[in-house]
């Protein structure tokens, strides 16, 4: 699978290009899958799981071997004589298959495969845990990047008053007050972009160590249009259709979350295991059938061999009931722990699910207000600016629209991008590997 995925991503990357050093995120996912170290243990433990699971499947088919017997006599009737003279061999054939077992065979094939499966389980919520952590990654770095532009925009503004404020002070048309009010504010939005500078850097190393990339690249930015319906549906959904939309991700969550299936998986492990103890006490038959195919002699030669085989069936019960007894109270005591996890499991789910949901309507609704609240905000500073270049506000005035401003605008950044990690979150958690079903989902279509 990982070197699947890794063809893929090569591929991909190449025909999309990566000589224009232009990353979107499906590429970043690809990338990170195939450098995954965790995926790469989970594929040769899964590997080893398969072998395990055929050992046993080849333990229940009939057990084939051959002997070989050979002889020489050197010394007889206190004379030595010719070795060669007195050689003699056979070969023989058997073969052994277990009869009856109380069916202790097939139920240890099921623990193997349950094993197998919950491998695959294992693997399959690292692999969601893998595309979480690259596209909260991946949308760090857009963060980042959105609140740098911001950062530089209302740097280059602060510096613009500062500017006219040398002037007019120059003219005494301000007191030195308001110049310090501009220089401080022009100190302070230095300080941020060089801060915003600084979380671009950092972020953009954790997506190269997620992805193996190397070098300078950009990266392709989200479209969030293909959002607008869902934030719109979510930011003002009823109690109904929420909570008919929380039946409808359960529904998806029971069906495929990977840690509800490891928990359902192991309390029938431990079912299994209950009623392989209780087998402790059923006998073993088995049946041995033998027969010698090569019959040499110096002297005779090869000849006929004198028997043409044997069947023995052996049998065994077992009399140690105080261990088997042992056995089955510790199997009914790990049944009984498998079953509480299952019922945890089920319970914290249900929590998470509420929790990631609410989170969802919680960002979609915050990402429509602080649009709107960003809308009113540029407008408002609009009308400051034209009112200090009319020298009809103070630089007091300025300032405080100017922060405004970057706080409307650093706002709006994070609830976006808050909203699609909110998003990235409920995929994980339901097993969504689908785009578009989840966000027909997130509408109400199931």
């Amino acid at each position: 699978m990982k070197r699947l995925i890794l063809a893929i991503s090569l591929i991909t990357l190449i025909s999309a290009g990566l000589s224009a050093q232009t990353i979107n995120l499906e590429q970043a996912r690809l990338m990170a899958l195939a450098s995954s170290p965790s995926l790469a243990r989970y594929e040769s433990s899964l590997r080893t799981s398969v072998l395990n699971e055929r050992s046993q499947f080849y333990s229940m088919l009939p057990s084939v071997s051959a002997g070989y017997n050979a002889s020489s006599t050197f010394f007889r009737d206190w004379e030595f004589v010719n070795p060669v003279d007195t050689f003699s061999g056979n070969v023989t054939l058997s073969v052994s298959q277990i009869i009856f077992q109380g069916g202790r065979s097939f139920i240890n094939k099921s623990l193997n495969s349950i094993a197998t499966e919950t491998v695959r389980k294992n693997a399959l919520a690292e692999y969601f845990n893998v595309l979480d952590s690259i596209d909260n990654a991946f949308y760090a770095v857009l963060e980042a990047q959105a609140t740098l532009e911001a950062e530089a925009s209302s740097y280059q503004s602060a510096a613009l008053t500062l500017e006219i404020a040398e002037i007019r002070l120059a003219n005494g048309m301000v007191n030195m007050g308001d110049f310090l009010r501009a220089l401080a504010d022009m100190e302070a939005r230095e300080n941020s972009y060089a801060q915003a500078r600084r979380s671009l850097s950092l972020n953009m190393t954790r997506l190269k160590n997620l992805t193996g990339a190397s070098g300078n690249f950009e990266l392709e930015q989200v479209d969030f249009d293909a959002y607008e319906d869902a934030l719109v549906f979510l930011s003002g959904i009823s109690d109904d259709e929420a909570f008919s939309l929380y039946e409808g991700f359960w529904q998806i969550l029971a069906a495929s979350n990977p840690s509800f299936s490891n928990a359902a998986l192991n309390s029938l492990s431990a079912e299994k295991n209950l009623t392989l103890a209780w087998r402790e006490l059923a006998p073993t038959i088995s049946a041995t059938v033998s027969s010698t195919i090569v019959d040499y002699s110096k002297a005779k030669g090869f000849s006929t061999p004198s028997s043409t085989g044997s069947v023995t069936i052996r049998g065994s019960i077992p009399v140690n009931f105080w261990e088997v007894s042992n056995k089955i109270e510790r199997s009914k005591i790990a049944l009984d722990s498998a079953q509480r996890d299952y019922a945890n499991t089920r319970t914290s789910l249900e929590v998470e699910l509420q929790s990631a949901l609410f989170s969802v309507f919680a960002q979609a609704g915050n990402v429509l207000s602080t649009r709107r609240t960003l809308q009113y905000t540029e407008r408002s500073y609009d009308i400051v600016m034209e009112r200090n270049r009319l020298s009809q506000s103070s630089v007091s005035e300025v300032s405080e629209a100017s922060t405004q401003l970057i706080n409307s605008r650093n706002n709006s950044i994070k609830a976006r991008y808050g909203f699609l990690q909110s998003i990235s979150k409920l995929r994980s958690l339901c097993a969504l590997d689908d785009e578009g079903k989840l966000l027909d989902a997130l509408l109400g279509r199931f």
